[in-house]
């Protein structure tokens, strides 16, 4: 018979993303004036240079919808530029704009701070192998 706790595994999941995005954004805002979901796609699109909007929405699993939103957001703080695709008519490619490097920069030493943070929380071994089970449950096809 199995733990009652391993039952709350998905609860206790959601509850802890949940702590540790509320700290997080309130961290980013206050190092970058940025929220994590923002500091997400300037990654990405900064990782992946040529980057669509559709290509953005899959790397952060979010739907299209909610990626519009979020890049007319970071366009309209002249943290990111759409420009034309080479080759597709209708696409549009995003590329970070100067103050985006600025506030990636200026988020980074929170970032490390937060990670030190969390490594200290749980341990050497523990941050690496929650890093790994979650990397793992993150690409996990049911």
């Amino acid at each position: 018979m199995s733990d009652s706790n391993d039952q709350r595994l998905y609860f206790l999941l959601q509850r802890a993303a949940h702590r540790l995005r509320t700290t997080a954004d309130r961290r980013m805002l206050a190092a970058a004036g940025i929220t994590t979901a923002q500091l997400g796609a300037l990654f990405a699109v900064r990782d992946e240079p040529g980057l669509t909007q559709q290509r953005l929405a899959r790397a952060l699993g979010l739907r299209e919808s909610a990626v519009t939103g979020l890049v007319g957001r970071l366009t309209g703080a002249g943290l990111l530029a759409r420009r034309a695709h080479p080759r597709e008519h209708r696409a549009v490619v995003l590329e970070l704009t100067d103050p985006g490097e600025a506030a990636l920069r200026a988020a980074q030493p929170e970032i490390d701070r937060f990670n030190a943070e969390l490594r200290e929380l749980l341990g050497d071994d523990g941050f690496t192998g929650a890093a790994r089970s979650l990397r793992r449950l993150a690409h996990w096809e049911s």
